[in-house]
């Protein structure tokens, strides 16, 4: 499912290829805990806290455990594989993280059991390591071992590189998830066991002609999403990119300058620090601050515990705007209003987290399907530009 260019050696760093990873939107978590009637059930006894998946212990610090969350309503998927000949792995391409890792035939969770486990005795090219990983999650973990092999995405092979084999995934976060694992697109400073990242390893060996690669997540199913490795498409968006600095070099993250609805500033109002994070399917932010939105948008609990607003009212609710680096970028209620069997769900959500800059905003799929991102690794800066 995925359209790249294969490279016959080192690419020269002037040239401009861009190689496009298609992404498909599958039937999200929230769509089969309901369909096998557990969505209740589901939110009573699990409280998912985005916040868990940033900063483990203290902001900015580096640790060999990475905190991560499994987000219910996660939607966006590409398909990679791994070996020769080659197991095939649905993951989400994550900005929030830097690990990847897939199921193994050596776990035992029935999270595993439910998902496509890599077989290293049937590869070829698989390397041993007596490295293990950890990764603790906000409702589960997961542990296993690293190993190096080719992990072909479209038709680049991306030669050993390290992942992670899952043992244990205990719980039952990831059992309904629709996706194998994770492939994570953050800087190396978060990987967990010090593990080398997909992208850092590709650029490594020259095999994408820039340090950047962009996003584009389509609003409906027609259109298709896609991952674009060492290059920008101008097809994808309208306008011009404006560039932000990245102010820590973990996540992708940045200094915003406000959160207002018609003029009046709701929330950040002396500035606040932010994440473009392609693994959240929502947007998250402080309670307090996201409360007053809730309130503005006329959000209300309905009986499983989620946050709605009438189906009829979405056409007249504000736009929410989010001020970056002098650029103002709207939010209508068609972008932050999800709906699904006809069910129209609040696309913000409530965290708390400290950081030594104080409050934290997760700018997730619902601000990335609006605007085309650009993560550009070479210049420590992020391009947005509204999606077409």
């Amino acid at each position: 499912t995925m359209k790249w260019l294969l490279l016959l050696g080192l690419l020269a760093l002037s040239e401009c290829v861009i190689h496009k990873v298609p992404l498909v939107r599958k039937k999200s978590l929230r769509k089969n805990l309901i369909e096998k009637g557990l969505l209740q059930d589901y939110l009573k006894t699990h409280s998912p806290n985005p916040a868990t998946k940033y900063f483990p212990n203290a902001a900015y610090a580096k640790e060999s455990t990475e905190k991560m969350e499994n987000y219910m309503d996660a939607e966006y998927f590409g398909t990679i594989s791994i070996g020769t000949p080659p197991q095939d792995f649905t993951v989400i391409f994550d900005t929030g993280s830097s690990n990847l890792w897939v199921p193994s035939i050596y776990c035992s969770s029935l999270a595993c059991a439910f998902h496509k486990q890599f077989n290293p005795k049937k590869s070829s090219t698989y390397q041993a390591t007596d490295k293990t990983v950890s990764i603790a999650y906000g409702t589960g973990s997961m542990t296993g071992i690293l190993g190096y092999d080719i992990v072909k995405v479209g038709s680049i092979d991306d030669t050993h590189q390290i992942f992670g084999l899952s043992e244990t995934e205990p719980g039952d976060t990831f059992v309904f998830a629709p996706f194998d694992g994770i492939l994570g697109l953050g800087y190396p400073s978060i990987s967990s066991s010090d593990a080398t990242p997909v992208f850092d390893n590709m650029w490594d060996h020259r095999l994408v002609s820039e340090d950047l690669f962009s996003v584009y997540l389509s609003s409906d199913d027609k259109k298709g999403s896609l991952v674009m490795f060492g290059g920008i498409d101008e097809s994808y968006y309208k306008g011009s990119l404006h560039w932000v600095p990245v102010s820590y070099e973990g996540y992708w993250q940045f200094t915003m300058d406000s959160v207002t609805i018609n003029g009046k500033t709701i929330a950040c109002a002396d500035s606040c620090q932010a994440i473009i994070d392609t693994g959240t399917s929502l947007l998250a932010g402080p309670t307090n601050a996201i409360s007053k939105i809730q309130r503005h948008i006329r959000a209300y609990d309905n009986s499983e515990g989620e946050e709605v607003v009438k189906c009829s009212d979405v056409k007249s609710l504000p736009d929410v705007v989010f001020t970056i680096h002098g650029v103002k970028y709207p939010l209508p209620a068609s972008a932050y209003i999800l709906k699904e069997d006809d069910v129209c769900t609040s696309g913000f959500e409530g965290m708390d987290l400290d950081t030594s800059s104080g409050e934290l905003w997760i700018l997730g799929d619902v601000f990335i399907r609006k605007y085309f991102t650009v993560f550009d690794r070479a210049n420590n800066k992020l391009g947005l530009a509204p999606a077409v």
